[in-house]
């Protein structure tokens, strides 16, 4: 399953009087990647070194890495290894390191590096990305509460409830889970709702909120 950065977000740590801050962003190109890395660059002038890494595409089709004069290996590598085993697509993130007086050594600076980007992510909203269908349920007022009660039981995610004549309940239903709500829905209300399928669209669960793309 793919993760979205919804927000990014900055962690810091020290080590041995350096400050290395992660700062996470969201970009969906390189060109956008790379006006980032000059901005922080800019932001943080008086650094030692802004290291980085990103994956961008669905299939983290791009991706690439800096130890902006760090030991090869030392600092773009690990920041690539964690964004790639978080699974984040469309993800930069600039590691700025304030030089505290102390050499690390390069098993230090592969674990501070690493340490910064995970505390980064950690600061940052990263959700689980699913493909779902929208359906639209139509059922009498009797066969409400067992509708609610299986899509909470399959955390299936309510987009709408419109209350009339009947009650129209606007879903939207992961696709590997589809066979098994119809059916029990099916079951629940002797087949008496009526489901309305459209189109398809991934998603994302944000505060318990469905979000669309």
């Amino acid at each position: 399953m793919e993760n979205i950065l919804y927000k990014g977000g900055v962690g810091e740590i020290t080590e041995k009087k350096s400050r290395f801050i992660a700062t996470v962003l969201k970009v969906t190109s390189e060109s956008e990647a790379q006006a980032e890395i000059n901005r922080l660059k800019k932001q943080y002038w008086d650094a030692r070194h802004n290291c980085y890494a990103y994956v961008i595409g669905n299939a983290g089709e791009i991706t690439r890495c800096s130890d902006d004069g760090e030991p090869s290996g030392t600092a773009g590598r690990p920041i690539l290894d964690i964004i790639t085993r978080a699974n984040v697509q469309d993800c930069l993130v600039v590691v700025t390191r304030y030089f505290g007086g102390t050499l690390l050594g390069t098993g230090g600076l592969v674990r501070a590096y690493s340490q910064a980007t995970q505390a980064g992510l950690a600061a940052s909203v990263i959700c689980s990305k699913s493909h779902g269908v929208f359906l639209d349920i139509s059922c009498d007022y009797s066969s409400i509460g067992k509708i609610q009660y299986i899509t909470s039981q399959m955390d299936i995610p309510v987009l709408d409830t419109v209350y009339g004549e009947c009650v129209i309940t606007k879903l939207i239903v992961p696709l590997d889970a589809k066979d098994a709500f119809v059916k029990k829905v099916n079951n629940e209300t002797a087949a008496s709702a009526l489901m309305d399928f459209h189109d398809e669209a991934d998603y994302i669960i944000v505060d318990g909120q469905a979000l669309t793309f």
